[in-house]
This record gives C-alpha cells, structure tokens and sequence, in this order.
C-alpha cells in the first residue's frame, strides 16, 4: 500500500474495510515500513520492522493487542511498541492512528517518542 492523500500531519493509508480484524497490512509511507494492525483493541500502526530479527511484523500473528513476530516468536504491545515476550528485548516505534469516514490515516511522528 502507499500513501494517497496528506490532512496536516496524518496520511491517508487506505480504507479501514481493506483491514479485517485479526490482521494486518504493509504500507510503506514516505519510505517508513508500517504494519497497519486491527487488533481487538482497534486500529494500531506500529514499525513493520521487529527489533530483534529484522523481518516484517505484518506477517506475524496478532493476539489481543499485541503482534507476534514469525521468525523467532518476540512479541510487541501494539499501544507501547514495548516487547512482551523474548527474544526481542528493544521496543519499536508505535503511531496515531485516526479512522476518519471509513479511512485510515496514520501520523509518522511515534507516540513512543522512538525514531527509526
């Protein structure tokens, strides 16, 4: 997926009907790798990148409100970026999300303060 339309600082990524619960999607936006997450606890943008074995979280599994990363099994909280399970011990940037008339916008600028 790619950015279509900027509103300030958030950018419209797609439609929130193209996310089903349980999943989530790649999008890189403005060359930043993001997984665009729906998850019990919502819409959630979180760097598609795990911290431990450098492969994309957006194809992992989703469980309540975190990411399962497929390689070695590191989990991620999807509000924090924190890591809940081993053996990613470093957190990864989390993003705002707001879903506006059935589409999803995402702001580049971490709520975890994390740079990439």
């Amino acid at each position: 997926m790619t950015a279509m339309e900027q509103t300030s600082e958030f950018i419209r990524v797609c439609a929130a009907e193209d996310i089903p619960e349980g999943t989530a999607v790649h999008a890189d936006i403005d060359g930043v790798p993001v997984a665009i997450v729906h998850a019990e606890c919502g819409f959630r943008a979180i760097y598609d990148v795990c911290s431990h074995a450098e492969v994309p979280l957006s194809e992992g599994e989703i469980d309540g409100c975190t990411i399962e990363c497929w390689l070695h099994g590191s989990r991620f909280d999807l509000n924090t970026g924190q890591p809940t399970g081993l053996p990613a011990t470093e957190p990864v940037p989390v993003y705002p999300v707001e879903v506006r008339d059935g589409d999803i916008y995402l702001s580049l600028k971490p709520h975890n303060n994390l740079g990439v």
